[in-house]
């Protein structure tokens, strides 16, 4: 079994290895049909920015995308640069840079990787895939009867934030970057996924299709490893197969197919303020021009944020949506699994948490308020304040930062929580309505803790679950997303998620001196 592992884990990294090298490679050669489409596509006026591209791309022959996408920056620098001068701004090319190569490299791309896309797609995918079932499969053998398996997970440089933990960081950071400030980079990566993308919207891939169905792998590879892991715990069973059907058929599936069905892009389970931008002008007017389906749209997400969200907070916690649903909870139950104990349990770190999660759902009501009252009243500006400046600080530093390279990169030292426990406004906004206003709670029999610390280690959001066992306390916190995991690690059968009535809910520390206090009275109240 550990020789099937070990091939397994060769496998994988080869695949992984042709994976991440695809971006500095290929051949591109701008002809004259795909230079007319792309001009005709993007509506290009620009004469400065034609006769350089024709003077610079035009027939030319690039290898590697880090040959031509300096160009092509330079040239729509030089000609906006131009074209500001001379305040001619209906010649301004708005198109970023970095989608502009992606573009003509989609189009112009030439050679062995654009003519074997089925072929590529084994040697990076496939190979990944199957190197990783290899490797996890045979777990099911090798870690025995069911139970609780942690053993040696601080003394392997993969989960101990060894020189395997740093890789992966480096690979995720990486990743996340190429993803949102190099889109051009990942033009190979588009290849190997276009017939997937044609069968499903009819239209070839682009780099966040390539996103998307590579979330959908790595949350299903990982969720084999979870099933297997947590094979004596039905409820861990049910949340992976929870969050990875909505990852998949909601988040993935649905909006494609109502892309070919010329309907708007839509997550029907993505709630506002984490789908920041469903209040953002192009988003509304998409909405608003595309009939029926746009209006119900509209309503949904409304009904959704305003309703939906906090009657379910209200029965069942917050656990509903981020441990159930959610996209990004399912990637840090799946992916971020093997490095939940990294998650900071100090006083320092939860200080931190509560102003910066809090200040982050403060920055979105803002800048939602902002984008509304610049909407109805048809002004860029509010209070002097450019709209537009706004939205495109948050999508950078949160959207982008702090959602994608931080939140997701930064699992192997941070712990797999890192954008759920300090950064989503949506969770903050679920941690407000189940502190004070649900049923939820997670119930503890403090005669039974013998105080081995696993649910503290194991809890992702740095929660002193211990502290509570150990006093008998019902654990209440905003923070919780009762992923379960620190009762499916207690080898006493200590802690109980439960939704019951409100009172009793919250019980607070009993200070008990001398022995005249009566136990079962204290016991009955609670």
């Amino acid at each position: 079994m550990k020789a099937i592992k070990t091939t397994g884990l060769i496998i994988f990294f080869i695949g992984l290895a042709i994976f991440s090298v695809l971006p500095i490679l290929g051949t591109y050669q701008l002809d004259a049909p795909t230079f007319k489409n792309v001009i005709g596509e993007k509506n290009i006026k620009s004469e400065v920015f034609i006769l350089d591209l024709k003077d610079k791309v035009y027939n030319k022959t690039f290898n590697g995308m880090q040959s031509l996408s300096p160009v092509i920056a330079k040239a729509i620098t030089e000609a906006n640069k131009y074209h500001i001068k001379n305040k001619e701004w209906g010649k301004k090319i708005y198109t970023k840079p970095s989608d502009m190569s992606a573009l003509i490299g989609k189009k112009s791309a030439v050679g062995f990787i654009p003519e074997n896309k089925g072929l590529m797609w084994f040697l990076t995918f496939g190979l990944g895939i199957i190197g990783a079932l290899m490797f996890i499969l045979p777990n099911v053998i090798l870690l025995g009867k069911k139970g609780i398996k942690n053993n040696g997970i601080y003394h392997e440089c993969s989960t101990n934030k060894g020189w395997i933990g740093w890789l992966v960081f480096f690979f995720l950071v990486s990743f996340y970057i190429v993803l949102y400030f190099g889109s051009e980079y990942a033009t190979n990566w588009t290849f190997l996924v276009d017939p997937i993308s044609e069968f499903l919207s009819g239209n070839l891939a682009g780099h966040w299709f390539v996103y998307g169905f590579m979330y959908c792998v790595v949350m299903t590879v990982m969720a084999v490893r979870m099933y297997i892991k947590y094979r004596h715990n039905i409820y861990q069973v049910f949340r992976t197969t929870s969050v990875l059907f909505f990852q998949i058929v909601f988040a993935f599936i649905i909006p494609e197919i109502m892309v070919r069905l010329q309907m708007p892009y839509y997550d029907f389970k993505n709630a506002f303020p984490l789908d920041y931008d469903f209040f953002f002008k192009w988003n509304l007017n998409e909405l608003l021009t595309s009939g029926g389906i746009g209006l119900f749209i509209l309503v949904w997400g409304i009904v959704l944020t305003l309703v939906i969200v906090p009657i379910m907070v209200y029965f069942f916690g917050k656990r509903w949506y981020c441990s159930w649903v959610c996209g990004c909870g399912g990637l840090a139950e799946t992916l971020g699994d093997p490095y939940r104990q990294h998650s900071s349990k100090s006083l320092f770190s939860w200080k931190v948490e509560r102003y910066l999660i809090h200040s982050v759902l403060l920055f979105a009501i803002i800048m939602t308020g902002l984008t509304l009252f610049s909407f109805f009243a048809e002004t860029g500006t509010v209070l002097g304040i450019k709209v537009s400046s706004i939205q495109t600080a948050y999508s950078l530093l949160i959207g982008s930062v702090f959602a994608g390279v931080i939140g997701t990169g930064f699992y192997p030292i941070f712990g797999n929580r890192v954008w759920c426990r300090f950064g989503c406004p949506l969770a903050a906004y679920l941690g407000f309505v189940q502190r004070f206003k649900s049923r939820f709670r997670i119930t503890t029999n403090g005669g039974q803790c013998i105080s081995c610390g696993n649910c503290s280690t194991y809890c992702e959001q740095g929660i002193d679950v211990r502290a509570y066992a150990q006093k008998g306390e019902n654990i209440v916190r905003s923070s919780c997303v009762g992923c379960g995991v620190c009762s499916a690690v207690c080898p006493r059968g200590v802690l109980k998620l439960e939704n019951g009535p409100e009172d009793g809910r919250i019980n607070p520390t009993e200070i008990l001196l001398g022995n005249d206090v009566d136990l079962m009275d204290l016991l009955n109240k609670k």
